[in-house]
């Protein structure tokens, strides 16, 4: 990295500044990967009380509830970052931040305390994205308030490549401690290592940010007595200024988030619950992808120092709209090939009274699914099994349909809760071994893994995401004046990641519970980024040449 322009106020070099600003963003993602990472081994220990899609369902729901504060994180440390200082506010953030993930190792489960586990468990999660609301902003705004203007795509390209860092480090910690003391062992306790890990993470962030000075242009805008008074009232009640924030969420972040999303986290959901991949073969590729995919960021950064952020971000779209649904498609077939053709070969119905179905989850966990459609529905959701649903007449119980074979499903509305057990598991039995005449696989095949082919598809799905999420900082640094900027980038960022982007996992998988479409979760990320791309090319201005301290 080339040091930035002199400045009496600035700190030793740009190089120090990229490294402290992106060692909280590595620690961000670490964190929130290795949550989502994991959410299946969580949801046993933390929901122990529902059932295994309903659990998995909490754990997720557990994890988009860090995202869903992050946007009043993002107001508060927004205000104090533009009051006080960008370097206070982002310290405060990342201590925050350290301690809710370190607290999650420590834990004690559902087994050793009940329900008071799960509620522990939300807590720290909203106290960590609490504490997350404010660190991107403050990372992206000090690197940009250093570096100079033909350099700003390229240097905040830095912090975009620390969060696939962040995740790349997730997937190795999780893999090698897995490998090394084993699946059971994991299982019981070990998941709760990479947590414990994350405090060397926190002291060495700490470390590095304490050695930093506050940013030259905040501290020539205090001199200069420039300084907002009301940071909140001139980016959220000021037209001029509200018309931008509007326009970096629903023009940047919401397509950003939900492709960045699909592409580095949905994926890994996609090849382990959908289509039967190992953890750790799963775990592999991912880490090849994300390594190969890693220096686009800073690739996409420094290309639109050149060419200029807009047409970047326009291609990331472009990109992810005509390959998304497809590329999945494809992934099945590389990794998957016996489900692939097991589906058109012998594709599952589930032949039903309308009335008989509810939808498949309760967010609360009071709901009593018992009737035979939603047994059967439940079964093929946790199966992994996509399904076509045909309406029966009313009053008759459901029944699904595996190629030529049918198999009836029990109504449980009458049952005692040991019969429903009893009914739920021998209809399971019945259909399993269905399922099996008919090819369908009950994991992928290892010997028929097309390795390379996966890996390529991955790498195309993170292209879209690198296009997206390379120029970002520069391009929302540069949207807003100093004065508010904190505030004002924030919210939308924290809105589009930690509302849309957050709630991804989560949205798509009951889409797919729902519906029997393995694809469907796809269309959420496809339609809102559709949305946001007729937004960047109507709308938004072109923003490399800007000079951030002057408009």
């Amino acid at each position: 990295m080339a040091s930035a322009e002199s400045s009496p106020s600035r700190p030793a070099g740009i190089g120090l500044v990229v490294t402290a600003s992106s060692a909280g963003t590595v620690f961000e993602w670490y964190d929130f990967f290795i949550f989502g990472t994991l959410a299946p081994i969580i949801a046993k220990h933390f929901f122990a009380g529902a059932s295994e899609s309903q659990a998995y369902l909490f754990a997720l729901l557990t994890f988009a509830a860090g995202f869903f504060v992050r946007p009043f994180g993002a107001l508060f440390f927004g205000r104090f970052g533009d009051r006080i200082g960008r370097k206070a506010a982002f310290l405060a953030t990342i201590a925050i931040m350290g301690l809710a993930t370190f607290a999650v190792a420590v834990l004690p489960d559902y087994a050793a305390i009940g329900a008071l586990a799960p509620y522990s468990l939300v807590a720290l999660r909203v106290l960590q994205g609490f504490a997350i609301g404010g660190e991107y902003g403050g990372a992206a705004i000090y690197v940009a308030e250093h570096a100079s203007k033909s350099r700003r795509g390229l240097a905040t390209g830095w912090i975009q490549c620390a969060a696939g860092l962040g995740l790349f480090l997730a997937l190795a910690v999780v893999l090698i401690i897995r490998r090394q003391m084993g699946e059971e062992a994991f299982g019981d306790w070990g998941w709760r290592v990479p947590f414990a890990l994350s405090l060397l993470l926190l002291i060495i962030s700490l470390w590095i940010r304490l050695k930093l000075n506050e940013s030259p242009a905040f501290q020539r805008m205090q001199a200069e007595g420039r300084a907002s008074k009301a940071p909140l009232r001139e980016a959220f009640l000021e037209w001029p200024n509200l018309k931008i924030v509007l326009l970096a969420l629903f023009g940047l972040m919401m397509g950003q988030a939900v492709v960045w999303y699909t592409a580095m986290f949905y994926s890994q959901f996609f090849l382990e619950r959908v289509i039967k991949m190992d953890a750790q073969a799963m775990n592999a590729l991912m880490l090849c992808a994300l390594a190969a995919s890693a220096p686009l960021y800073i690739f996409f950064g420094w290309i639109s120092d050149k060419i200029g952020r807009k047409k970047v971000i326009l291609f990331g779209y472009i990109l992810a709209i005509f390959t998304l649904i497809p590329g999945f498609k494809l992934l099945t077939e590389a990794v998957n090939p016996a489900l692939a053709s097991a589906t058109r070969n012998a594709p599952v119905t589930v032949v039903a009274a309308p009335d008989d179905c509810s939808f498949q989850f309760d967010l609360i966990g009071k709901a009593q699914f018992v009737t035979s459609c939603d047994i059967a529905k439940s079964a093929l959701a946790t199966a992994g099994v996509p399904y076509s649903h045909i309406n029966a007449p009313v009053g008759t119980f459901a029944r699904v349909q595996v190629g030529v074979q049918d198999v009836a499903s029990p109504d449980g509305s009458r049952m005692t809760k040991a019969e429903l057990i009893e009914a739920k598991a021998n209809f399971k039995d019945r259909l399993s071994a269905a399922l099996v005449k008919e090819g369908y696989p009950a994991s992928a095949s290892p010997e028929r893994i097309d390795a390379p082919y996966a890996f390529a598809i991955l790498f195309i799905l993170m292209v879209s995401a690198c296009a997206l999420y390379g120029p970002l900082a520069a391009n929302l640094v540069e949207l807003f004046p100093t004065r508010i900027r904190y505030t004002a980038l924030s919210l939308p960022y924290h809105i589009g990641n930690g509302w849309f982007g957050g709630f991804l996992p989560a949205t798509a998988f009951a889409i797919v519970a729902a519906t029997g479409n393995i694809y469907g979760g796809l269309w959420y990320p496809l339609i809102i980024a559709l949305v946001s791309f007729i937004v960047t090319l109507l709308f938004m201005p072109e923003t490399k040449d800007r000079e951030i301290e002057d408009h």
